[in-house]
């Protein structure tokens, strides 16, 4: 590609990302706007009717008569739709349903009584609806993070089949509303269109105040129009020509021609048009920027893991000059806060792994390895993996933390973890395998064995776990045996501290503790376990026996601290900088649970997600800072 070409390209990629900006910026208030002059007609229409009934069913029998209604149901139906469908519209709640109905109204009314040309415009906007639903500024929107949860029948296949509209009209949708919108400014240099069959029923009459412009100009705009050419820019000039005129104000359908193009320009041209293809040879030309200086002149960021501190990291370096690769030993993302419900049946594992890939498919920097690292060459500054090794100029280090026995490893057989997939599955396996096993044995001390679960360890994981087992006994499966009472299952959490969720303020502790109770959760603080076997575990010199024992009291990181060959805690991880970086190697930064790093308050920062992800965006900022040679960060 030559460098003219290239030049080009960026300068309209640079334009189309400002206007793209612009007109995504003002969508929340232009979709209120919308939806609230779509549905003032008709609710004004609809309490009309309503105060003067007799208007209603003459309506109803003379000028929109409905052959498989009686004039006075068809009357009730349609003040009904008008009334319900403007108000559900105009609060954007259920704004498809709304839409759809304003939609049937329209088509009726267009039908029925064609020199009504504004009705045109009612369909337009109200398929608008349909397809896209509420916008930010709509109790839809608000509402629809607990949409699947609450107590709607269907709830959850209503939201997947809106998605699906969406997925499947926008294309086709967006494709037919730009021709008609073309084919009506063509009519204006060329008025014999109007002579075709149909056009005049279906096509929205342009403003005439594009009449006012040169043949060259009209052409030009219908023509971008249509072709889905900067559409933006020309929607954009399109509105302030026919704005200018003053004849916007003058002819009320034509600010709904107005409403349509700034709708249009806040979605954008669509799948089928010229502003997609110029932004894919935009991406190429990116990628083959980067393909080709980028080995030479920009520096490569290599992060090892695919945690929450990792995405984060990477997602932060998206508009940095680099190359970051990502490496990986999985090709998903897993949301680990709820591995505790895949342990206990109450989630797939399909709805806590995201794949990595998908996660960057629009990061044009972004790279992502499949490949387990085994040691890092600080000296030739490379990763080794098992097949290869990768170089870098900086190094990201996020690889978490795994299982601790402290120095029982043994106890590993009887008593998994949780902190992957498998491990969670595995879980899941045995506890309702032992509930099976429960129902089938004659031996009262062998099921009184497999109906007691030990959890070993009261931080969040230990908490959430046995009580998601307590919540599947009691609710999950009263009804399910007929031997066994699953809800008289022998559940006990066990805590070496004082208290459980020990890095949580008393109070949250003390309602924890409170929470298992009521669910029945036996909760032994200030004990510990000395012995676990396949038989049981031994508490505090007391023997508890059991088939079922769940670890989650200790985690050691990864062993981050021996590939550097540096000092690390006493839970192995590598002791960090104020910006996260080891002092021996500066290009290196550790993050996550495999940093051992103080919050602002002096105390070591907690191994949860939330303080993951900003360890993974401050890493970035100062990749960022060293990169560009600005002013690094604030310390962490």
């Amino acid at each position: 590609m030559t460098a003219w070409w290239r030049r080009l390209l960026a300068r309209y990629g640079s334009l189309a990302t400002a206007l793209r900006a612009t007109t995504e910026a003002a969508y929340p208030p232009l979709d209120l706007t919308v939806r609230l002059a779509l549905a003032q007609p008709f609710l004004a229409s609809g309490i009309i009717k309503l105060a003067s009934w007799n208007s209603a069913t003459y309506l109803a029998t003379y000028v929109y008569p409905v052959s498989w209604l009686t004039p006075h149901a068809a009357a009730t139906l349609g003040v009904v739709l008008e009334l319900g469908g403007a108000a559900l519209l105009a609060v954007g709640l259920f704004t498809r349903l709304g839409g759809l109905a304003l939609l049937a109204l329209s088509v009726m009314i267009r039908t029925h009584y064609p020199l009504a040309e504004v009705t045109l415009y009612w369909i337009a906007l109200s398929s608008w609806f349909v397809v896209f639903g509420g916008g930010p500024l709509s109790l839809d929107r608000w509402f629809a993070r607990g949409f699947e949860d609450i107590a709607i029948p269907f709830a959850f296949w209503i939201k997947r089949l809106c998605r699906l509209l969406t997925t499947w009209l926008t294309a086709p949708y967006l494709l037919t509303l730009r021709l008609a919108l073309a084919v009506a400014m063509l009519a204006i240099p060329f008025p014999r269109l109007a002579d075709l069959p149909g056009f005049a029923l279906w096509i929205p009459p342009a403003p005439a105040a594009l009449g006012m412009l040169a043949v060259g100009m009209q052409l030009a705009l219908a023509l971008a129009i249509a072709a889905g050419f900067a559409l933006r820019l020309v929607v954009v000039i399109a509105i302030l020509l026919c704005g200018g005129s003053g004849l916007v104000v003058a002819h009320p359908p034509h600010i709904e021609w107005a409403f349509e193009l700034a709708l249009l320009a806040s979605r954008g041209a669509g799948t089928f048009s010229l502003d997609r293809a110029i932004g894919v040879l935009l991406g190429r030309a990116e990628r083959s920027r980067i393909e080709t200086a980028g080995a030479a002149v920009l520096p490569r960021v290599v992060i090892v893991g695919g945690g929450f501190g990792s995405i984060a990291a990477a997602r932060g370096l998206r508009d940095t000059p680099c190359s970051v690769l990502l490496v990986d030993q999985h090709n998903y993302h897993l949301f680990q806060p709820l591995l505790y419900q895949v342990a206990t049946a109450g989630l797939s594992p399909a709805d806590i792994a995201t794949p990595i890939r998908a996660m960057f498919r629009e990061q044009e920097n972004g790279r992502v390895i499949l490949g387990q690292v085994s040691a890092v060459d600080t000296r030739e500054q490379c990763v080794v993996l098992e097949h290869g090794r990768l170089h870098y100029d900086h190094l990201v280090i996020a690889t978490g933390a795994r299982h601790s026995y402290f120095g029982h490893e043994e106890w590993g057989r009887f008593a998994p973890g949780l902190k992957g997939i498998g491990d969670a599955t595995g879980i899941r396996r045995r506890i309702l395998s032992a509930f099976e096993a429960a129902e089938n044995t004659e031996e009262p001390e062998l099921r009184d064995e497999l109906l007691t679960f030990v959890v070993v360890g009261g931080g969040p994981t230990g908490v959430e776990l046995a009580g998601a087992i307590a919540e599947l006994a009691r609710y999950g499966m009263t009804r399910e045996f007929r031997i066994i009472l699953p809800d008289q299952a022998r559940i006990v959490l066990i805590q070496a501290g004082p208290r459980i969720l020990p890095a949580f303020p008393e109070p949250l502790s003390a309602a924890a503790h409170a929470a298992l109770a009521t669910l029945g959760v036996e909760v032994l603080v200030n004990q510990s376990v000395s012995a676990i076997d396949a038989r049981g575990a031994t508490v505090a010199g007391v023997r508890l026996p059991t088939r079922n024992v769940f670890w989650a009291a200790g985690v050691a990181a990864s062993p981050a601290a021996a590939w550097l060959g540096v000092a690390a805690d006493a839970a192995g991880r590598v002791n960090v900088g104020s910006d996260l970086s080891v002092p021996a190697h500066p290009s290196i930064l550790v993050i996550g649970d495999v940093a051992a790093s103080e919050a602002w308050n002096g105390r070591p920062v907690p191994g949860l997600a939330p303080a993951a992800k900003q360890g993974g965006q401050y890493a970035a900022r100062v990749i960022s800072a060293r990169s560009l040679g600005s002013r690094p960060p604030v310390p962490f």
